[in-house]
């Protein structure tokens, strides 16, 4: 079988394009349509309709609908398995299709798409297939003349607003827990990214999931991310993206029916080298890929690095040898390992941010200027500032950006204070040889996430979330299918 290059396969891929309401793919009420354009070279792939509030309301009445008439609701943990396999079954034999859709529409590598987004977005719909049935109610210690007993039941209709970092990994972490414990969902891409969520649309309807459990609305964030949120008739909005964003959230449920919020919003995580680490070399690939992987368009990207004085020098040459393999290249070519942003306006805000820290007296170590400007696209080289204080800009606010600071610590005490001095707490790492020192600092760092001697070394058995300004709520592992239940007691008295 001949397998064609991602340039070639371009050449014929269909581009999803309408919405996914009530079954059908369909275009906008008012037929309206946005420009979705490639950060990879600036153009424009495709229309795509632009959802407004009278779609929200037709494909939130058809949500509605669907879990009220107990269509996928009621269906038994076995029926609900086969469909939810089936889909990561259909997602699997489309896989290339869909690494290109996300490469074509984020700019991330497609290496990356098809060895890291793809497989993960598949594994976390067969996750929780597997685990919808692991989920029990309790029997309460009533007296004898008394049976308690509290039992799981899902909310209803769940609106998911999913970011465009990644948008099919991020859009599973909602879509399958919430599924998986029987509820409707209306699932609200990224303008920057909707192909994968379209496509995942057309999935869903051939997996065999019935006609309005799953809806997906296109449409720009002020407009169709905002009729969700104030809808009276969505439970719960699932959301991972910006802090003002989740903020706008918490304001639309107040306004509304006080629906849940589950907010997820980022971070600026620290990465903390002692001087006993145990593998320096290690602690530089992550300190590199940690900050630079996805072009640092990742909530966790470790866009802190806190180098104890003594190894300083050192350790910083080590990373930057790491950061200079990573050259800005074509998304679409196997061979690259960083991409493009995925927006002009993305890529100059990590700009903005590289002259702010020239302007506070940061030191420029290696990168700092756009890349690749011929091609059109959106490339930010790789940039390391070192003699960052604790009250830059760029050591307080998140980037979502190739952009890693660098501060020094000559005590234990003083590494955690200068971790945990951030209105964020998503994610934090140290390095060290001294396992008391190890735990302890686990145990001081004021974040959801924390890693010892590695850097996102997680998978979906555990608990993704964050503390303070980082948001509430949890994806991932059985705490995600309680997220999208209610819990409800029951007594009956013994006659």
């Amino acid at each position: 079988m001949t397998v064609l290059s991602p340039i070639d396969a371009l050449k014929t891929l269909a581009l999803p394009g309408r919405a996914v309401i009530d079954g059908a793919l369909v275009e906008a009420a008012s037929g309206a349509t946005f420009h979705n354009v490639s950060p990879r070279d600036g153009t424009v792939i495709n229309l795509v309709a632009a959802c407004e509030a009278a779609d929200v309301e037709r494909a939130v009445a058809s949500a509605r609908a669907a879990f009220e008439d107990g269509r996928w609701r009621d269906q038994g943990p076995r029926d609900k398995k086969r469909v939810l396999f089936r889909l990561a079954e259909l997602m699997e034999r489309d896989a290339e299709q869909l690494a290109l859709l996300e490469s074509l529409d984020t700019g991330k590598p497609i290496r990356d798409a098809r060895a890291v987004d793809v497989p993960l977005a598949i594994n976390t719909a067969r996750w929780y297939a597997e685990a919808l049935d692991k989920v029990y109610g309790e029997v309460g210690a009533s007296p004898v003349d008394r049976l308690s007993y509290a039992v799981h039941e899902p909310l209803g209709v769940i609106g998911a607003i999913v970011p465009w970092n990644f948008p099919l990994h991020m859009a599973m972490w909602k879509v399958a827990p919430a599924l998986a414990m029987g509820n409707s969902v209306v699932l609200k891409p990224a303008e920057q990214s909707p192909l994968t969520a379209l496509k995942l649309g057309e999935l869903a309807l051939e997996a065999g999931l019935p006609a309005g459990v799953l809806n997906v609305v296109p449409g720009l964030g002020g407009v169709t991310g905002q009729a969700l949120a104030l809808s009276m008739d969505v439970d719960m909005i699932a959301f991972t993206g910006s802090g003002p964003t989740g903020r706008r959230l918490m304001e639309y449920s107040a306004r509304s029916n006080l629906k849940r919020v589950s907010l997820e919003l980022g971070g600026k995580s620290p990465q903390i080298v002692f001087a006993d680490c145990p593998d320096l070399e290690a602690a530089a690939q992550a300190a590199a890929w940690g900050v630079f992987y996805n072009q640092g368009e990742v909530c966790t990207a470790a866009s802190r690095l806190l180098v104890e004085a003594s190894i300083k020098d050192d350790f910083l040459n080590r990373v930057i040898a790491v950061a200079r393999t990573m050259v800005p290249g074509d998304p679409l070519d196997p061979a690259t390992v960083f991409g493009a942003m995925v927006s002009e306006r993305q890529m100059n805000t990590a700009l903005d941010y590289i002259a702010t820290a020239h302007s506070q007296g940061g030191r420029l170590l290696m990168g700092g200027r756009r890349a690749r400007q011929d091609s059109g696209g959106f490339y930010v080289e790789p940039t390391i500032f070192d003699r960052l204080e604790p009250d830059h800009t760029l050591a307080r606010e998140e980037v979502f950006g190739p952009v890693l600071g660098v501060q020094t610590f000559t005590s234990d005490d003083e590494a955690i204070q200068l971790a945990n001095d951030t209105v964020y707490g998503l994610a934090a790492g140290l390095w060290t040889s001294d396992i008391n020192r190890a735990f302890k600092g686990a145990r001081s760092l004021k974040a959801g996430l924390v890693w010892i001697n590695g850097w996102d070394a997680c998978d979906i058995t555990m608990p993704f979330g964050g503390f303070k300004q980082s948001g509430f709520g949890r994806d991932r592992s059985l705490h995600a299918l309680h997220k999208y239940a209610d819990l409800k007691s029951v007594s009956v008295t013994l006659r």
